[in-house]
């Protein structure tokens, strides 16, 4: 029996205090109308931006849930993976993608490596030649700037044009996923503006938003940008109308949460723009290019 509601196996971390993971990826898709299936692939009393967090790795207990998903005989209409703190959770990840494969499912991989130029520091070297051949499997992926250099072994740049990005989208997509968007990537006219550039090898076009640069860093951000990509997507909004709608949610939680005197490590302040989610699409400010 078909369900009337569409359902996301969504892979990450669940961190109990600090907006990240899995607490942006239920509230973001629920409030677009989807149901969301966690997998989570570690508890953590807070996530890795606090010192002295407690981490549970639960590696060893996703097959048994899995197998029990099988037994269901479970379908889901998107998988959607980020944090995975293993090459034995990348490789989980990719027989799940396997299993549950069918027409018409979206794939969804945010290769969360790095960002700033750095692997992020619990992360090593392997797990990213892992990704590299999960994100064959995607559908779409999601990198920033940083990510996007490690899975193409190349040096990160403190400065790149557009027409480079462009070339970097491409060569991601030859490795498997049909679109690929790439974030972060900064802007040289001019610098206070920061750009996501996207490419859809099914039309061969490529698209760009362009926002304005805050000075401010909160965890959660990219969770939330690949959350409203994925639940636009399943609305059936075209990839540039997507791209909008993420960007300005994930601007506006920035935005909304920059005026405070406020820990940036407890991330946006979600709730105050969690109803945006519902209303009409106004605006465009995507350029193809």
């Amino acid at each position: 029996m078909q369900s009337p509601i569409k359902k996301v196996a969504a892979i990450h971390d669940l961190s109990g205090f600090g907006r990240a993971s899995l607490t942006q990826v239920i509230p973001i898709l629920s409030r677009m109308g989807m149901q969301v299936c966690p997998l989570p692939t570690a508890v953590l009393s807070t996530h890795s931006k606090f010192s002295h967090f407690h981490f549970v790795d639960l590696t060893n207990e996703l097959p048994p849930i899995i197998e029990h998903w099988k037994a269901l005989d479970l379908d889901f209409d998107a998988i959607y993976s980020g944090f995975l703190g293993s090459h034995e959770q990348v490789e989980i990840v990719a027989n799940l993608i396997d299993s549950f494969r069918k027409d018409n499912q979206l794939v969804v991989v945010d290769p969360v490596l790095g960002d700033d130029g750095k692997i992020y520091k619990p992360l090593s070297r392997d797990l990213v030649e892992e990704m590299k051949g999960l994100i064959t499997k995607a559908d779409l992926i999601t990198p920033n700037l940083t990510e996007a250099a490690l899975l193409l072994d190349r040096d990160f740049p403190e400065d790149i044009s557009t027409e480079e990005a462009k070339e970097w989208c491409k060569a991601l997509s030859d490795k498997g996923p049909e679109t690929v968007i790439i974030t972060s990537v900064p802007e040289r006219d001019p610098k206070a503006k920061t750009a996501v550039i996207a490419y859809d090898s099914s039309d061969n076009r490529y698209w760009k938003v362009t926002v304005n640069y805050i000075p401010a860093s909160y965890p959660g951000t990219g969770d939330a940008f690949t959350s409203v990509i994925t639940g636009a997507w399943l609305q059936g909004d075209s990839l540039p109308i997507a791209l909008d709608r993420a960007v300005k949610f994930t601007s506006m939680g920035v935005k909304a949460t920059f005026g405070y005197d406020y820990d940036a490590n407890h991330g946006i302040l979600l709730e105050k723009i969690l109803h945006t989610l519902d209303a009409p699409f106004q605006g465009i400010s995507y350029e193809l290019i």
